[in-house]
């Protein structure tokens, strides 16, 4: 008998590297639409389109309903997901004319919608006003857009087949059959010598490498209908099931992410007054302190509930008294350091470069030591639905390097990543050594870190922000999948799998 196993063991296979992408689906439906049409109701169509270099570009398009102004679409937009990213939709409604739907420039416009992939998959489903030309309200017409995951079982198979072959030394190959009837190696075991009883090591492959999340699909060179195999319950009987679990899976359990940023006051960065210090402000471009915090923010803003962001500073002496500090909020307010929004921060940055002294030691344990320990309360939620992200900006290396290794073992245990970002020309080699990539991250005790949860890179490695930007914050994602509080959401992605799925119950 064949085994069907889902498993979470790292394995090789020719799809390729892993990457920061997740398939995703989007429903979209309407109401109250405006009417154009003088003897009947209007003939909606969605067009979706994607910001591309700047320009809009149109993805896809739902079918053509006749005369209903409250249509619900069947059409399902599949798109890549990429967290790192920052990626723009409007979805515009059209009343189509004729039997022929290819343009629209003849088509009465109805209303369109503008918002980011990132805020739909925050919200799950999203419902907002259309707006027509030079942003009028649309009457009371809305359109609502939901989002569910391209997963059905589970993110890998692992396929176990015994008493299968006749000959000895065997090994496996799956295919994928296109549509045009050719075949596409999607992963090859290895080969096992002298056994016809063979079980080989476990493997990933992914559902989209695999049949592009269509549950329909059969395989001949299995000769199984796979998904259709799957969902049989006596496969299940000796088997066990292992959920691989995702960003999105956090997202969709009622996860929020909390961002915090964290600034370099201190002396090295030059006068904030003089146009070569790294502090200046420039009214006509941002600097590069600016640059990294909304490049990061930005992306983290989308799942944040509130929209309010702590911003912190260290290393400078600050009023009334003007003595050191390697942890004060930089709206000056002690029990409220939150801002509104990125703007909000901004607006706290260059109100406060005024007011401090540019100082030192680049310390930066007693931030990380503080949201560590904001996070540990978090985690005692019941649902622990809450994760910290923490980005420092720094123009040189830090100063309390061995207080800092010992915080960051510490903020392992606890739903917290952290990210630094070099700002400037200096010499960041000692500052890899926080990013675990060569080793991992030891106390100066030895204890080792729990899960690496910092990611560190120089901004002058980046000659654009869009390059940037995927390259610190696709990270996130990883750290998300394995963080401690992963056993805390099962439940909560369990009530959200089944109320997608409730033929599987």
């Amino acid at each position: 008998m064949n085994d069907v196993q889902e498993v979470t063991s790292p394995a090789t296979s020719l799809t390729g590297p892993a990457t920061c992408v997740t398939k995703v689906e989007l429903r979209v439906s309407c109401k109250a639409l405006l009417d154009r049409d003088t003897l009947n109701k209007s003939d909606p169509c969605v067009v979706l389109m994607v910001q591309n270099n700047g320009q809009w570009v149109e993805l896809d398009r739902t079918e053509v309903i006749k005369s209903n102004l409250h249509p619900v679409f069947g059409k399902v937009f599949c798109l890549d997901y990429y967290f790192e990213e920052v990626q723009k939709l409007r979805f515009e409604v059209y009343d189509i004319h004729g039997t022929h739907s290819i343009g629209t420039r003849d088509d009465d416009f109805l209303g369109g919608m503008e918002c980011t992939l990132g805020q739909i998959v925050a919200q799950k489903k999203m419902v907002k006003p259309l707006l027509l030309k030079y942003g009028k309200y649309a009457g009371k017409s809305t359109i609502t857009v939901g989002f569910s995951l391209c997963v059905y079982i589970g993110t890998f198979l692992f396929l176990l087949l015994q008493d299968l072959f006749s000959k000895s030394d065997p090994f496996l190959e799956i295919f994928r059959i296109n549509d045009d009837g050719t075949e596409q190696l999607v992963h090859r075991t290895e080969v096992i010598k002298n056994n016809l009883n063979p079980v080989w090591e476990p493997f990933k492959v992914s559902l989209m490498s695999l049949c592009s999340c269509n549950e329909e699909r059969k395989y001949d060179a299995v000769k199984i209908s796979l998904w259709r195999f799957c969902l049989k319950e006596s496969f299940f009987s000796s088997s066990q099931l292992h959920r691989v679990y995702s960003f999105l899976d956090y997202i969709m359990g009622g996860c929020q992410i909390h961002f915090t940023v964290a600034i370099d006051f201190t002396a090295s960065n030059g006068d904030p007054r003089n146009s070569c210090s790294l502090h200046y402000i420039n009214p006509y471009q941002p600097n590069e302190y600016l640059k990294a915090l909304i490049a990061v923010g930005e992306i983290c803003q989308d799942y944040d509930s509130d929209k309010r962001f702590s911003a912190l500073g260290f290393g400078a002496r600050i009023p009334p008294n003007y003595e050191v500090s390697h942890d004060f909020a930089i709206n000056f307010n002690p029990d409220d350091d939150e801002c509104e929004g990125i703007q909000g921060v901004v607006e706290a940055y260059q109100n406060c470069l005024p007011k401090i002294q540019l100082y030192g030691p680049t310390n930066v344990s007693p931030i990380i030591n503080r949201l560590a320990k904001v996070a540990a309360g978090d985690g005692n939620i019941k649902d622990a639905s809450r994760y910290h992200i923490l980005l420092i900006l720094t123009d040189g290396v830090v100063t309390d390097m061995a207080d800092t290794r010992e915080a960051i073992v510490r903020a392992s245990y606890q739903p917290l990543s952290i990210i630094i970002v070099g700002v400037g020309n200096a010499d960041f080699t000692d500052m890899q050594i926080l990013d675990g990539d060569d080793g991992v991250l030891r106390s100066p005790k030895g204890e080792p870190v729990l899960r690496d949860i910092v990611q560190f890179v120089p901004f002058r490695d980046f000659k654009t922000v869009s390059v940037f930007s995927p390259s610190v914050t696709c990270s996130l994602s990883i750290h998300f999948s394995t963080s401690w509080h992963l056993t805390a959401l099962k439940q909560l992605n369990r009530i959200f799998f089944l109320m997608q799925y409730p033929q599987l119950v």
